[in-house]
């Protein structure tokens, strides 16, 4: 062998060593995590850790793990956990809440064990011990964490509870009427009276938060997100920066402004913007930031995202969808709002009975008279303002459809989830969507046996006039929600809707056709305290019933003369001289300083027919029902 070769022989073995070497390094590179001592000069803040957490997690779920001369098993392993982790980062944003625990519990592993975050170096990021440094935000966290950790989801409501909050009050810069807000104040003495020491675990799982909702989660009200709540919306108030009037008032400088301003007067901007829906009512958190509205915008363009519902752009400026734990979700943007803002709309699906939301004094005639409308295949519809609580209400009255009937929904984005309450029922929904009107969803419905059709909100005259069309033809009964705030306001928006579309043409022709619809109207009410409940129910009477002598006796007749005569003097008679009615509408229940009352009966014709829909045990009590309320004027 020649000392050629040899020395050939020798390069090539070097030059395996030298690769050999290379891959063992990477390889004990990826083992090892970051030792301590690589971050011993790197500041505990939250803005640091926040930075090399992010960091890290993409170095994870990006890292080609083909280079390390893995064994098969474990390739597989960590394939299998690197898949784990992409898919709770993707769907934390969601509303998925063990994702959230998840992703959080897997950052402060990282923290503790790679970053060498302890309890000396943990003050750095939130000083926990020396409470005076401790912002109204941090005070927040703080107290907000331990009620958690006692009343889990209902720990925004025990606080506003506890302390008062959601109680209006006359606040200095808000003027001279009462309004619902909580104050830096407010969460400072709370503070005061409710902080205790805290263990490393805890003050831990406070940071970690802190810079979950600043990387992946939706900033200031991220954990307000999974409470028991009405909804969180954001960006609805406050001075947008571009519009000079803060730094006009407080001079340059902002937003630290000289010691001679007057802090209650001082306009708010637009990132201090986090209102609480809370029982019907609004209440500004006017202690919480967005902090930039950079971070406002960062959360818009995150919330809406679950399930892929399309970009929010200039050309689109808005968008409606959910999340996944059920939560209604709507964004703007400009230049179609004139800031950022979201809207979370969250409806308590647990709760949802007829017994739960209606209460008050003699509650069992409205819940009683809901149940036997939905028994009896009554089209019915529910109205009243936003925010009064009609979604909700729809939900219950479900319960009371006759199990055996199949269920088709029409909604503009899915917030009825009727299949998570009644989840052995055939209930289908549809939702519009950037291809398919709700007119088009409503004409398929026709071919999907559909036994009776539930639109979540008649918004537009398309869908009004195919849901007076279908409750003719195309099934049993139909229950939708209306804003209409009067039942006259209901006839008339919907008879306009036939005619702006072209079904009819003549006023009373088209009027006609939604009074031979509708049979009953439930209208509800929110009122200034935020409390809600059924203000009336209202039943339609088309006239030529009213005066038919083939479906009542003499008496009947004289009692709807009598009605009639009481409505003409209580109403402004030119008007109805002008517009000829085609209908009495007559309030069967109302809502009197606290207290439901029997108002009038209920007619002739709707008692038969809800009757005829009924098996023999429910129409029975059904007329005992109406008997018992309304003084025995019915048979069975």
């Amino acid at each position: 062998m020649g000392s050629g070769m040899i020395v050939n022989m020798l390069m090539i073995a070097l030059i395996m060593l030298f690769v050999l070497l290379l891959l063992y390094v990477k390889w004990l590179d990826y083992r090892r995590p970051p030792a301590a001592s690589q971050t011993e000069g790197k500041q505990c803040t939250i803005e640091a850790m926040t930075e090399f957490v992010k960091e890290t997690l993409h170095e994870l779920t990006h890292r080609q793990l083909t280079d390390l001369g893995l064994h098969e098993e474990e390739y597989r392993r960590r394939i299998n956990k690197r898949s784990e982790l992409r898919k709770a980062l993707k769907d934390c944003i969601s509303g998925d809440v063990r994702e959230k625990q998840y992703v959080k519990q897997f950052m402060a592993d990282l923290l503790v064990k790679s970053y060498g975050l302890n309890e000396d170096r943990i003050e750095d990021a939130i000083p926990f011990e020396d409470i005076g440094r401790l912002t109204p935000q941090d005070q927040f966290e703080i107290i907000f964490y331990l009620y958690q950790k006692q009343y889990g989801p209902e720990a925004l409501s025990a606080l506003f509870e506890h302390y008062g909050l959601a109680e209006p009050r006359t606040l200095e810069g808000y003027g001279e009427q009462p309004v619902f807000a909580v104050t830096a104040e407010d969460i400072e003495r709370i503070f005061t009276a409710e902080y205790r020491s805290l263990a490393f675990q805890e003050k831990l799982d406070i940071v970690v938060q802190r810079i979950y909702q600043q990387y992946k989660g939706f900033s200031v009200v991220d954990d307000l997100l999974d409470q028991r709540i009405d909804g969180v919306s954001g960006g609805v108030s406050g001075i947008l920066a571009d519009d000079g009037q803060l730094e006009a008032y407080v001079g340059p400088g902002f937003p630290f402004p000289p010691p001679y301003v007057d802090e209650c007067r001082k306009p708010m901007s637009a990132t201090e913007s986090v209102w609480v829906f809370y029982r019907g009512k609004s209440v500004h958190m006017s202690f919480l930031s967005f902090g930039s509205e950079l971070e406002l915008k960062r959360v818009c363009q995150n919330i809406y995202k679950y399930n892929h519902p399309g970009q929010l752009s200039e050309s689109n400026g808005y968008k409606v969808n959910e999340m996944k734990d059920g939560s209604r979700v709507v964004v703007v943007r400009p230049p179609f709002a004139e800031s950022w803002a979201f809207f979370v709309r969250k409806f308590d699906i647990p709760n949802a009975s007829l017994e739960q939301l209606i209460t008050g004094d003699n509650a069992e005639l409205p819940i009683g008279l809901l149940a036997y409308l939905m028994k009896g295949s009554r089209i019915t519809a529910i109205t009243g303002a936003q925010g009064s609580g009609k979604t909700t209400l729809l939900m219950a009255m479900v319960e009371h459809i006759d199990p055996t009937y199949t269920l088709r929904v029409q909604e503009m984005a899915f917030e009825l989830h009727l299949r998570k309450i009644y989840s052995r029922r055939n209930i289908l929904s549809f939702r519009e969507t950037e291809r398919i009107t709700g007119q088009e969803g409503l004409d398929l419905q026709k071919k999907t046996d559909g036994t009776v059709n539930i639109l979540g909100e008649v918004a537009s005259d398309e869908v009004a006039a195919w849901m007076i069309q279908m409750s003719q033809v195309a099934s049993l009964f139909t229950v939708f929600t209306h804003h209409a705030k009067t039942f006259r306001d209901l006839v008339f928006s919907l008879r306009n809707s036939l005619l702006k579309i072209g079904v009819f043409h003549h006023e009373r022709i088209a009027e006609e056709q939604v009074v031979q619809v509708i049979n009953f109207d439930v209208h509800m009410k929110r009122d200034a305290d935020g409390r809600r409940y059924i203000e009336r129910i209202t039943e339609c009477v088309p006239l030529e019933d009213a005066a038919d002598p083939a479906g009542n006796d003499d008496g009947e007749a004289a009692t709807v003369k009598q009605m009639l005569s009481r409505l003409i003097k209580l109403q402004n008679e030119a008007r109805l001289n002008e517009h000829r009615r085609s209908y009495i509408s007559r309030n069967v229940i109302e809502y009197r300083d606290g207290r439901y009352v029997a108002a009038d009966p209920v007619s002739d014709r709707n008692v038969r027919e809800m009757a005829d829909q009924m098996g023999a045990s429910d129409a029975e009590s059904f007329i005992d029902f109406l008997n018992h309320h309304w003084s025995g004027r019915y048979e069975y």
